[in-house]
């Protein structure tokens, strides 16, 4: 196990983090020796697994900081801030990991309830534009490192038509607009930015698209490794972003799927 990040006091921000992806990365980073701090949203009801997946964390011995808050409320934004610059001290972001899981999964005809206009204000802010947000919050605190990265999570859904889809397809065209030109205007205080475009993952935010299941089928037989991307697989690729060799990937959209694309 490569120790990268121990004893630098660099932090991952995992927006999201609590489950999927966002917890696999935080996992991940976590083990190599980056400090952790997550910032999510779950009820009471949810809170026994995310604390026992939280001390799995706090195992390997790293700093770890969690916030159970509504991170697209500015007020809230703010008093995490302060908490984030108070709790750090001395040390820095080196990643922001945006794994945001927010958005409505409606048909836009022939249903009771069918998307309207507010449903995609509402997805596009919470996956898309809250990243910026984060973004600039912490820049304007001056709490990123020298070297950081940004790091989001798109899907085929950016180019592909599927029903129910069309807030979170339109989502995810925009954060990867803003994950570019992050990419571009944060590059002069060393602030790099990329998408990963996983396969088809199993996870809580994939289960609630009516029809997952198809799409699960449909992934695998594409994959020429013949299974599906776990979130494991898209955590390695985040560990790899972050590391210092990975310094001159900027404003890319990666694809995390074993070649699942190719077909």
């Amino acid at each position: 196990m490569n120790n990268d990040f121990v004893n630098k006091n660099e932090w991952a921000l995992i927006l999201g983090g609590s489950s999927g992806l966002g917890l696999a990365s935080a996992k991940k980073l976590a083990l190599h020796g980056m400090n952790i701090i997550i910032v999510h949203r779950n009820r009471k009801s949810e809170m026994n697994q995310i604390e026992a997946d939280f001390i799995k964390i706090k195992e390997t011995g790293v700093g770890f900081l969690s916030l159970n808050i509504d991170l697209l409320k500015p007020e809230k934004r703010m008093e995490a801030i302060a908490k984030i610059a108070n709790i750090i001290d001395e040390g820095r972001i080196k990643t922001i990991v945006h794994s945001v899981a927010k958005g409505n999964l409606k048909p836009m005809i022939d249903a009771t309830h069918v998307l309207k206009n507010d449903d995609f204000h509402l997805t596009i802010d919470a996956m898309a534009i809250s990243l910026y947000d984060w973004v600039t919050l912490v820049f304007k605190a001056a709490l990123f490192a020298e070297d950081a990265r940004v790091i989001s999570f798109t899907s085929e859904g950016n180019t592909k038509a599927w029903k129910n889809y069309a807030a979170v397809s339109a989502a995810k065209v925009v954060l990867e607009a803003i994950t570019r030109s992050i990419a571009l205007e944060f590059a002069p205080y060393g602030i790099k930015a990329n998408c990963l475009q996983p396969g088809a993952v199993d996870t809580q935010s994939l289960r609630m698209i009516p029809g997952h299941e198809q799409i699960m089928e449909h992934s695998l037989k594409r994959n020429p490794f013949n299974r599906i991307t776990t979130p494991e697989d898209v955590a390695n690729v985040v560990y790899l972003l972050c590391r210092e060799e990975a310094s001159w990937i900027n404003g890319c959209v990666i694809p995390v799927n074993g070649g699942e694309h190719l077909n």
